[in-house]
């Protein structure tokens, strides 16, 4: 203060001489005042100036407070606008860090749960390659994936940074967190040995079904993985973290071992594992996945060096899940060669998509990967039924695998069986006891009205508002008139049969005289979709439209707008179509070739799916005319039928997923 003082000039000081300001000494000693100094005082100025002085000596002492409290004020101010700019310049750091720490919290938000499975799969995927470069033995290589596996969210959280650490930091790491944690295993480990998955690699059904059951299996408490060929045409958009593993990796074919690549990556939250043949390179180096005359020794030579990568890598699963012929093989490999090195606790389950598509093969083939053909050329092995000098593929995977899953949504085992096994029904007769019937199913986080970001406004059965407004969206979208009563018809096919275009045909010039719209939408990249144009031509009308080529938005709207979807088949494992109706509150009528037009008759037998059940019971023995007259004659009845349908669960998670675990869990226990 005292040097806020002194460093003030006052103006009106500068251009006049100091003045004297007389000092008067008021001091009392013994109670008199000393008269000296007063008498001074006097003498040293006269009365009359002394009296003219007091007025200006007042004025300046004024002025100097007046100022000197100014300057205290200005001093206040200045120090408070300090403490205040302090105080900003704290509260903007707090808010730049809490926005940083929101921006990261919402990063990680969005990373849950994929991205944590993308790093748990990572920790697993390199502890394969640790055992490969001989780092760990098979055993601690075992325990470091339990403990990994019962700690998915921990391990993920510990090891968030698992790419920038080489395999001994991450080792080190892993032996120190096991030192900690000990705890009991609950899931199964399900390694899938499969030719396709989505969306890597999609030709038929079987890649829908491997990946979304391989996700309902985890989102379950399961670990599932997957072995793949890595074809050349692969699609490798959704695979994170995609690196080789840096360590030789054989398999026994035709005689000798061959090197492989070893390529791991994770797609949705599955590890997956890619095996890429040196010598052979040409055999998955096409332009087609399948349909070649060597198909059998390309996918013989795939199982084999599965299986040499699996003992390798040290993995022990509880499951082998094959699929098809292509991968059949497995089976008889396991049971003979396989399971005496480390895998005794290891079961076998094959999944049929297709039992007409079985590969017959001469028996001598079968020592490419080191079977014995004589001891498998057997009736009650893989010798076929009917041509009884081949070896039947598929028949060997029945024969030796655990418990065999076949995909039908509505037919039932013993239709299956007796009418639907091309030439197996003896074989699976005999193991009738391990086979059981699987629905496929559907994505239900991306088919959902309740939370479908393509639509206009979302619904769910507890609130239909949104359908109405998705109808009239879509009769805008494609110029048809917007009348909320009129009944609106899509129809989805991947392929159209003459017979699909005769029943067509007829079911439109019927509803001529009814006030009902109908869009029909081809789903394929095959030339036969052209054939929508042999309908469009005879029948051109206002209330039809023709689509051709796949638009995903456009998808969403045709399922959510429409009141009827026309489906080829209830067993449509590809694209799912009435499955996907149900959900969006459309009623599936399905196209065949009986007399009466749009007809299929589900089977009441009590070994079929719940799907099978609940659809016979609803649109299963409704034709369209039948659906037609119900929507305008008892709409309260078809309401309740929609919104029943909406209410069921036949997504990947629900009977699906249900029954794998059920058949991995009577597997185990034998």
């Amino acid at each position: 203060m005292k040097a806020l003082l002194s460093s003030v000039i006052i103006p009106w000081q500068q251009p006049h001489p100091k003045p004297r300001i007389p000092v008067v000494c008021c001091s009392t000693i013994n109670g008199s005042s000393s008269s000296s100094s007063e008498a001074n005082l006097q003498s040293s100025q006269p009365q009359e100036s002394s009296n003219a002085e007091e007025p200006k000596q007042s004025e300046i002492w004024r002025l100097f407070r007046e100022a000197q409290k100014n300057i205290l004020h200005l001093n206040q101010h200045r120090l408070k606008a300090v403490e205040d700019l302090n105080k900003i310049n704290i509260e903007k750091q707090l808010l730049v860090d809490r926005i940083e720490q929101l921006e990261l919290e919402k990063q990680t938000a969005v990373a849950k749960p994929q991205d944590r499975l993308s790093m748990f799969w990572e920790l697993l995927l390199r502890i394969d390659s640790m055992v490969l470069m001989g780092m760990v033995t098979i055993g601690e290589a075992s325990n470091l994936r339990r403990l990994v596996m019962d700690h998915k969210v921990s391990v993920a959280e510990v090891f968030n940074d698992t790419l920038q650490k080489s395999d001994a930091e991450i080792l080190a790491e892993l032996r120190h967190f096991l030192e900690r944690n000990q705890r009991f295993r609950n899931g199964f480990h399900i390694v899938h040995v499969c030719t396709e998955m989505a969306p890597l690699v999609s030709v038929g059904s079987l890649a829908s079904y491997v990946t979304g059951l391989s996700c309902a299996l985890q989102r379950k408490g399961h670990l599932v993985e997957v072995i793949l060929p890595k074809y050349s045409n692969l699609d490798l958009d959704e695979v994170q973290g995609l690196q080789e593993i840096e360590a030789e990796c054989y398999s026994y074919f035709n005689g000798q071992l061959h090197g492989n690549r070893i390529w791991t990556g994770v797609v949705y939250g599955i590890g997956v594992t890619l095996i890429q043949p040196l010598y052979y390179s040409s055999f998955f180096n096409r332009e087609r996945v399948y349909g070649y005359s060597d198909d059998f020794e390309r996918f013989t030579y795939f199982s084999r060096a599965s299986l040499d990568y699996i003992v390798k890598s040290g993995k022990q699963p509880d499951v082998i899940h094959i699929h098809n012929w292509e991968t059949a093989i497995i089976g008889p490999l396991f049971w003979d060669i396989i399971v005496k090195q480390g895998l005794e606790g290891t079961r076998v389950l094959l999944t049929c998509h297709d039992l007409n598509s079985q590969c017959l093969e001469h028996p001598e083939k079968l020592a490419l990967c080191g079977l014995d053909p004589a001891r498998l050329h057997r009736p009650d092995r893989l010798q076929d039924t009917t041509k009884a000098h081949l070896v039947n593929v598929l028949k060997g995977g029945v024969v030796y695998s655990n418990k065999v899953v076949i995909m039908s949504s509505i037919h039932s085992k013993g239709r299956v069986i007796h009418s639907l096994s091309h030439g197996l029904d003896h074989t699976l007769n005999i193991h009738k006891n391990k086979v059981v019937i699987a629905p496929c199913g559907f994505d239900n986080c991306t088919w959902d009205p309740s939370t479908d970001n393509f639509l206009p406004q979302q619904y769910s059965v507890k609130d239909m508002k949104g359908k109405a407004v998705c109808k009239a969206a879509l009769q805008q979208h494609l110029g048809l008139s917007e009348h909320s009563s009129t009944i609106l018809v899509g129809c989805i096919f991947s392929k159209v049969s003459d017979v699909d275009l005769e029943n067509l045909r007829a079911v439109f010039r019927k509803a001529r005289r009814i006030d009902v719209q109908f869009i029909i939408k081809g789903i394929s990249k095959i030339s036969s979709v052209n054939k929508l144009g042999l309908v469009h031509e005879p029948l051109k009308d206002k209330n039809v439209r023709f689509i051709d080529g796949h638009d995903e938005k456009q998808s969403h709207l045709i399922f959510a707008g429409s009141d009827i979807i026309l489906c080829q088949s209830f067993h449509d494992p590809v694209l799912q179509v009435p499955l996907k109706a149900l959900k969006y509150g459309a009623a599936p009528i399905a196209v065949n070739s009986n007399d009466d037009g749009f007809r299929n008759f589900v089977e009441h037998d009590y070994e079929t799916t719940n799907f099978s059940r609940f659809i016979s019971s609803t649109f299963g023995n409704m034709s369209i005319t039948q659906a037609l007259d119900e929507i305008r004659n008892n709409p309260s009845k078809w309401k309740r039928k929609i919104m029943d349908a909406m209410e069921m669960d036949f997504s990947w998670d629900a009977e699906c997923c249900d029954i794998h675990a059920s058949a991995y869990t009577a597997i185990k226990n034998l």
